[in-house]
């Protein structure tokens, strides 16, 4: 089975920091390989993911200015790497609506996995491309598109990457972009309702930075409320491995959220907000707590007792690399087994 994944241009694969997709493309890369199937990344020349790469920019470029899928550059990318994709491929994964226009224009069967929230305009696209076979990340995102030819598999990790700390700091962690979406603020909240330290770690992107400005930064005294700028792999798991919990008080519907199973890969239990897919994630009593405003959160926090093994545990079971890797060759196994002639390709 010859697999081609094509990333956004713009991060690594994997990401040195930042990047939720590029991350899910590197672990699902090496799941692949792991199952001794010819997998090829197209991404850009600064990506270290342990398979072959294929680029035509050589340097990444974050964050970009305007919409990611509306660039030109990515644009560009995404035309080229289809059809070098097309040459030796035998299913096409793309990880960008980018990618989806050119499937017109070969016979391959393509595969898009959605990473982004709802989206009426996009939507309405994607069901312009009834031969493509979507991939949503949550049932919660799932239910949302209402697709013909879509299915969820949820993300999946090398737990591996991640030791569990079975002895915790006296501190919380949130972990994310700053920005209103994500609850920087809240998090701040819940740390000075219960008393124990935070520390926030993400990226502040050139439009939050008025959030940032406002309602973080006047907060953050480098005690108590402590901001550690972003960070790499081996400081994420740090953050996260000694955190007592993350937090993650998100105000949007969050199509999935990786940080958190990186959280629980560490023993680190969970604290969220019932937005989005949080409740297929985290799992009551066992990787964490789910409640409806922050002030509960904290009340939460205080009797939160979960053993940092049980955390753990339900993270390998549910949402392991190895888990994400078979159901999506089974999936690639099911296109190629059952198909068909594919409907004439005209626009809705």
């Amino acid at each position: 089975m010859r697999i081609a994944l094509i990333a956004p241009p713009f991060i690594a694969v994997p990401p040195r920091k930042y990047g939720g997709t590029e991350l899910f493309v590197a672990e699902l890369a090496r799941g692949l390989q792991a199952h001794e199937i010819d997998v090829t990344v197209y991404a850009n020349g600064e990506s270290t993911v342990d398979v072959p790469v294929r680029w035509i920019y050589r340097r990444g470029e974050w964050p970009v200015e305007g919409e990611v899928e509306t660039t030109l550059k990515g644009l560009n990318h995404f035309a080229w790497a289809v059809a070098d994709a097309a040459k030796e491929a035998e299913v096409i994964h793309v990880n960008s609506a980018l990618g989806i226009g050119f499937a017109r224009f070969i016979d391959t069967p393509m595969v898009h996995t959605v990473h982004h929230t709802y989206d009426t305009a996009m939507t309405e696209f994607y069901r312009a491309y009834p031969y493509v076979r979507f991939v949503t990340i949550s049932d919660f995102q799932r239910t949302k598109l209402r697709l013909p030819r879509v299915q969820t598999i949820h993300h999946g990790i090398d737990a591996s990457l991640y030791p569990m700390v079975a002895k915790k700091k006296e501190y919380l962690s949130f972990l994310g972009r700053i920005a209103p979406a994500k609850g920087t603020h809240l998090a701040i909240e819940i740390a000075r309702r219960t008393g124990i330290p935070l520390k926030i770690a993400g990226e502040i992107q050139p439009v939050y930075k008025g959030y940032w400005e406002t309602a973080v930064k006047p907060m953050v005294d480098g005690r108590f409320i402590e901001y550690v700028g972003e960070v790499g792999m081996e400081e994420k798991i740090e953050l996260l491995g000694n955190s007592m919990a993350m937090l993650f008080p998100v105000q949007w519907d969050e199509p999935f959220g990786l940080v958190m199973i990186e959280a629980m890969a560490c023993g680190t239990p969970v604290l969220a907000l019932r937005f989005g897919s949080v409740m297929e994630v985290v799992r009551e009593g066992v990787s964490g707590c789910v409640r409806e405003n922050a002030a509960d959160l904290a009340l939460c926090l205080r009797d939160l007792k979960i053993p940092p093994a049980t955390v753990r545990g339900y993270m390998e079971e549910f949402f392991s690399m190895e888990r994400m890797t078979s159901n999506y060759i089974s999936l690639y196994t099911e296109i190629l087994r059952d198909r068909v002639a594919e409907p004439e390709q005209t626009v809705a």
